[in-house]
């Protein structure tokens, strides 16, 4: 599918997605939001993909988050799109993994997408905030309920109510990125990550996945017997018996994704 505003490349099971609007740091207007619906609709539908990286186009934004001037515009927009904004951040339903690649600034929206991936990796020019009190806005997206989900409440409230930013070392100190890396290596780095979650039955890593968020909630003996949706069909799966089998024999598994 030919798209203007991101750049979608798939290959070795994994789709990397690009924001594609550095001229406005990567800032979101509705036809950018419509076109990352449209991609990650088409990654989660994809069987031959199994986890997916997202990023930013150039040095300096991973995203800015919602295009203010286009909204200040009042410009009209004939679209609508799935997933919530930067097509993901409402998305509750995608059990394959996504990464976060950080390039420079993730502020407002920005952040929320990368909020809501399972994994971030952030170049060392990173910054992480969500600004919008600053301009009358308020994260909506989700960054108002996910950041004092993930870090604690003391430190997720001055962020929001001070509206500042942090950088890539802080936020790794924090807990909200998982590696912090120099820009020119932040690609390969999301791509061994990514490599490496590949290693594993991709049924596994989406049960996995599935059954830590929709127990999250829950006491942990209610959560240890609550069986998720994934789980019969990881039971009757080829890559339970295929795992045991490859182990036996010495090699390496052949994983079917069923």
């Amino acid at each position: 599918m030919a798209y203007q505003f991101i750049k979608v490349d798939s290959a070795d099971h994994i789709t990397t997605i690009t924001i594609s609007r550095p001229e406005v740091m990567n800032a979101l207007h509705p036809p950018a939001n419509e076109e990352l619906g449209q991609a990650f609709d088409a990654f989660a539908a994809d069987e031959r993909q199994w986890g997916a990286i997202v990023t930013g186009a150039g040095p300096h934004a991973f995203s800015a988050g919602n295009d203010l001037k286009v909204a200040a515009s009042g410009e009209k927009f004939n679209v609508k799109w799935s997933g919530g904004f930067g097509g993901i951040t409402n998305r509750h339903d995608l059990w394959k993994p996504v990464i976060a690649a950080v390039n420079g600034v993730a502020l407002g929206g920005g952040f929320e997408i990368a909020l809501a991936c399972d994994i971030i990796v952030a170049s060392d020019n990173a910054k992480f905030g969500l600004p919008e009190p600053r301009v009358g806005f308020v994260a909506g997206a989700g960054g108002m309920h996910r950041l004092i989900r993930f870090i604690p409440q003391k430190i997720a409230m001055g962020m929001m109510l001070r509206a500042k930013p942090i950088d890539a070392e802080e936020a790794y100190r924090l807990g909200l990125v998982n590696e912090v890396v120099p820009q020119a290596a932040l690609l390969d780095t999301a791509r061994t990550w990514a490599r490496e979650i590949m290693e594993c039955a991709p049924l596994s890593v989406r049960l996995s996945k599935q059954a830590a968020l929709l127990n999250w909630h829950l006491p942990l003996e209610q959560a240890l017997n609550r069986p998720v949706p994934l789980t019969e069909v990881w039971k009757n799966s080829h890559d339970l018996k295929e795992g045991p089998l490859a182990f036996a024999e010495k090699r390496k598994p052949n994983w079917k994704g069923r």
